[in-house]
């Protein structure tokens, strides 16, 4: 375990992760977004990329040498083999670009943004889990409203990921944001210093 301490947050589509990390970035602490590291690790020029193009072809990268990551998305989708491959690339390359996120952090604590937290190993990375909580139906109309899709394409999502009840049963903290963003951001607060109170022990 590293010496920085590390609050892994997550929580499903709609349910108010954003908030949350821009409030713990508000309070001055560091935010590592693990959706943003797997972005960099696939930059045009970096190993990665070129290792999908060789594995794939010219047909996942766009014109302006790019990955073209629906393609991408449409060939993984339907091969569990080049899922695999690709799993095997990247996970560790989006480790390592986490933890050097983590450890130049200069904050009290770390928030390790993450949707897939628990689906994957970077929960290992956290000395605690936060999860935003939320009633799935209240998630289905924030995020249909939100995202402009009809009710069943966010249902279909939500089926997708790890059951709510699972993830209630991993975190080691619970927000349930049923309410006003007052009401999230006040939380965030709390529990914040509770962390503090936690690094400080």
């Amino acid at each position: 375990m590293m010496s920085m301490f590390v609050v892994g947050l997550t929580g499903g589509i709609g349910s108010g992760k954003t908030v949350a990390s821009d409030r713990f970035e508000e309070l001055g602490i560091k935010v590592v977004d693990a959706d943003i590291s797997s972005r960099v690790v696939v930059e045009i020029g970096k190993p990665a990329l070129s290792s999908i193009e060789a594995k794939f072809g010219s047909d996942v990268i766009l014109d302006d040498g790019s990955l073209n990551r629906a393609k991408l998305r449409e060939i993984i989708f339907k091969d569990d083999e080049a899922k695999s491959w690709l799993e095997s690339l990247l996970h560790p390359l989006i480790g390592q670009h986490i933890l050097d996120e983590i450890t130049s952090a200069t904050s009290k604590y770390v928030i390790l943004v993450s949707p897939l937290l628990f689906e994957t190993t970077q929960f290992q990375m956290c000395n605690r889990t936060l999860l935003i909580d939320v009633p799935k139906d209240i998630q289905i109309l924030r995020t249909a409203k939100r995202d402009k899709v009809p009710e069943s394409q966010v249902e279909k999502i939500i089926a997708s990921q790890m059951d709510r009840n699972q993830k209630i049963r991993k975190a080691d903290d619970v927000i349930v944001n049923d309410g006003e963003i007052s009401d999230l951001i006040a939380k965030i607060d709390e529990i914040h210093q509770k962390y503090i109170a936690l690094t400080d022990g």
